[in-house]
């Protein structure tokens, strides 16, 4: 295979656009594409060559990444009339970034490899800030070969970069993360607000259970009161690095999992449905660490 050289960039939001121009500034020659002519001109700013449609950016590309919201966004994307497999390069690659649900993923996989294609799931964790900084953690689905060629794409924009199997297995393990750190969020809360309600300083707490066996990335990377740790969400309003609304698509998706695959999840259920009333009472836009003003009972939009 000829080295990659050229990629394009398509879904410049949040989180695309920062990894578009972490790319560009790697040396790639990066055309980007989106919907939002605002995201279009931040990239170019970053770098990137804003391309005038997605077959422009697809056309003369080596490698596609795409960022998208749903499943249903990736398939019609990859598959449409005017998609990317209309428009693709024989032997391109292609490293799809978006959250989705498991069987999307495989069946736009499966499509590729019947093109001639390759592909990975790349879904990605760190948020915004770990967009911006090229810090983020890859978990990628797709066979060694085709891990392989997408290492070296995805590497700029990484702190890490990790083959998880086979295609459709880097959204399984980004939906079980997901799980995982909602549920560690609302514990990590829970245990703020009673330490407070208890007569205890949350920075004495956050001191000790950082060192005990309390200890977890919830409380001691992100922080859900403010303090402790600078760089946190807490300290600037809970303005987002990973929304409320995010957090809530990825607790859907796994709960969808987890009955698809007849696993028991009831706290992924329970952090669901605390997530979903904190976003109807208006926190969707707020980073998902601001729950514990829902549970201190003084949130109010």
């Amino acid at each position: 295979m000829s080295k990659i050289k050229i990629i394009a960039f398509i879904g410049l939001g949040n989180m695309g656009g920062p990894m578009a121009v972490n790319l560009a500034k790697a040396g790639f020659d990066v055309r980007a594409f989106d919907l939002s002519s605002e995201a279009m001109r931040l990239a170019a700013n970053g770098g990137c060559i804003a391309a005038i449609s997605l077959a422009d950016a697809v056309s003369v590309a080596d490698a596609v990444v795409t960022m998208l919201p749903a499943g249903s966004h990736v398939k019609a994307v990859y598959g449409g009339d005017d998609g990317i497999f209309a428009h693709a390069k024989a032997c391109a690659l292609f490293c799809d970034c978006s959250t989705i649900d498991v069987p999307s993923a495989r069946d736009v996989a499966s499509s590729a490899a019947a093109k001639g294609f390759s592909m990975v799931d790349s879904p990605v964790s760190g948020g915004v800030a770990a967009a911006e900084a090229g810090t983020l953690a890859f978990m990628v689905g797709g066979s060694e070969e085709d891990f392989a060629r997408a290492e070296p794409v995805l590497e700029p924009m990484a702190k890490a970069v990790i083959h998880a199997g086979d295609a459709g297995t880097g959204q399984a393990a980004k939906i079980c993360n997901n799980m995982l750190l909602g549920i560690s969020m609302i514990g990590t809360c829970e245990a703020f607000v009673l330490a407070e309600k208890l007569g205890l300083d949350p920075q004495r707490f956050f001191d000790i259970a950082s060192k005990a066996s309390g200890q977890n990335w919830s409380l001691t990377s992100y922080c859900p009161v403010p303090g402790p740790v600078p760089a946190a969400p807490s300290n600037r309003e809970y303005a987002a690095g990973f929304a409320t609304a995010m957090m809530l698509k990825d607790l859907r998706l796994a709960q969808e999992a987890s009955h698809s695959a007849g696993a028991a999840t009831p706290l992924g259920a329970e952090a669901q449905a605390l997530y979903a009333m904190f976003d109807n009472l208006g926190g969707r836009e707020l980073d998902f660490s601001a729950i514990i003003q829902m549970l201190r009972g003084d949130f109010s939009r």
